[in-house]
């Protein structure tokens, strides 16, 4: 495959630099992220169910975080193996009931749904 750089002139600067963008985007998911191709999430009413293809990778080595909805899965840096990768989801995660599991090169993250809490009161009409 071969790339010849384009010439533009000053009035199409932004559009060719979001096609870039948009170029740069779909070339990364196809070729260089095979990590991305096994990331797998499913979900219930209480929970969401994620699971990624790990090979290589200890539990040692492993570091989960959760703040809100991102999910944030990164190698320690002495790991054999390098990832760091990080995933926001629809709502907010509770972070006391999510379980995590690591067998065969398989990360399975149970990560539970906060439940929504009411702030609504009743004000008596006088």
């Amino acid at each position: 495959m071969f790339f010849a750089p384009a010439i533009t002139t000053r009035g199409f600067v932004p559009a060719t630099r979001a096609f870039d963008r948009n170029f740069e985007r779909f070339v990364n998911d196809v070729f260089a992220a095979p990590a991305y191709r096994s990331f797998n999430v499913t979900q219930d009413d209480k929970a969401w169910t994620v699971t990624l293809d790990l090979p290589g990778v200890s539990r040692e080595e492993l570091d989960l975080q959760v703040e809100g909805a991102v999910v944030r899965i990164a190698t320690k840096e002495g790991a054999k193996r390098q990832f760091k990768a990080a995933y926001e989801l629809a709502d907010e995660i509770d972070a006391d009931a999510t379980e995590a599991t690591l067998e065969n090169g398989v990360l399975t993250l149970k990560l539970a749904k906060k439940v929504p809490v009411s702030n609504a009161r009743t004000i008596a009409i006088r």
